[in-house]
């Protein structure tokens, strides 16, 4: 168990508590600012997703500049990042932050390519991450941390930035979906 390896395992152990932050009312401490009121749940729940969202870079960056790139650290670093995204997308729909159907089509993308991902793997293929797969990620997180935060500080102008930004990750997670396919289509034809 590298140091690689522990980063992910505390992010993975980081998402149950982001998801408690999030559902458990806590008013203990309340920000008002215009039309928008952030209690701190929220604002606990959005600095421990933000770690965590920075914590899959460091152990990145870590395994790869210091030879601490195992098998078990492939396997769970994107599971790491797959459940938080997810639970954190539910946990928003859950509470009427975000539309239902930008969540299943968030989740159905993951199963998908997680689904190319392991038939290639039978195959003794890697598929890595792509361009728009990467940005896709970036946009999810920043659209999140917006929802997670009432639009804040956007609302205060008015700009539906966290809005914006959900579309915009909607429409990545599509664009790097169909992206995925088709550069990998020979995956799906070898396996047949």
């Amino acid at each position: 168990m590298n140091l690689a390896n522990r980063i992910t395992v505390a992010r993975v152990l980081l998402m149950p508590v982001v998801i408690f932050f999030m559902l458990t009312p806590m008013h203990f401490f309340r920000i008002a600012m215009g039309s928008t009121v952030l209690y701190g749940n929220q604002l606990l729940a959005t600095v421990l997703f933000v770690i965590a969202t920075i914590s899959d870079g460091i152990d990145g960056y870590i395994a790869r500049n210091y030879n601490q790139i195992t098998n078990f650290g492939k396997f769970l670093d994107p599971l790491a990042d797959k459940v938080l995204v997810n639970a954190v997308l539910i946990a928003l729909a859950a509470q009427g932050s975000v539309a239902a159907w930008v969540v299943i089509v968030i989740v159905s993308r993951e199963f998908a390519v997680t689904g190319l991902r392991l038939i290639a793997v039978d195959d003794g293929i890697v598929i890595a991450a792509g361009s728009l797969g990467k940005w896709k990620t970036r946009v999810q997180m920043v659209a999140l941390v917006a929802l997670l935060l009432n639009n804040f500080p956007f609302s205060l102008i008015h700009v539906p930035f966290a809005t914006i930004a959900i579309d915009l990750a909607v429409v990545l997670t599509i664009l790097s979906g169909v992206d995925y396919f088709v550069k990998n289509w020979n995956v799906i034809r070898v396996s047949q």
